[in-house]
């Protein structure tokens, strides 16, 4: 199982990539849009983590991208900020307020992997 982790934050990146792998699963990850359409296209991940705030694109922009162009994978929207009544962010399968504490961060990740 491939993850694809995008986002800006390298403590993040490292943070997730390692608490992943330690869970069994493959990751990649990108900081920036542009990277993360360049892994998207080049890993074909079986799910996505995507932060909505990125330096160099929209989150929601890229994930518009991503569903337009394998519409069944799942991707779980990532942010420190609460976007929920956004309804762009809907399109995504799950959506995540950044914490320390990642057991729901696990256990969405699971969840969306069980039904792969």
């Amino acid at each position: 199982m491939k993850i694809l982790v995008v986002d800006d934050d390298l403590s993040i990146l490292r943070l997730y990539k390692e608490e992943l792998e330690e869970e069994g699963y493959t990751v990649v990850t990108a900081s920036t849009g542009v990277e993360a359409l360049e892994q998207f296209e080049k890993e074909t991940p079986d799910l996505v983590t995507l932060d909505i705030q990125l330096p160099d694109v929209d989150g929601i922009k890229l994930l518009r991208q991503m569903k337009e162009k394998r519409p069944r994978l799942p991707v779980i929207m990532s942010t420190a900020y609460d976007y929920r009544d956004d309804f762009s962010v809907w399109a995504s399968e799950a959506y995540i307020v950044k914490s320390a504490d990642l057991a729901e961060f696990k256990a969405t990740i699971k969840r969306l992997t069980e039904k792969v």
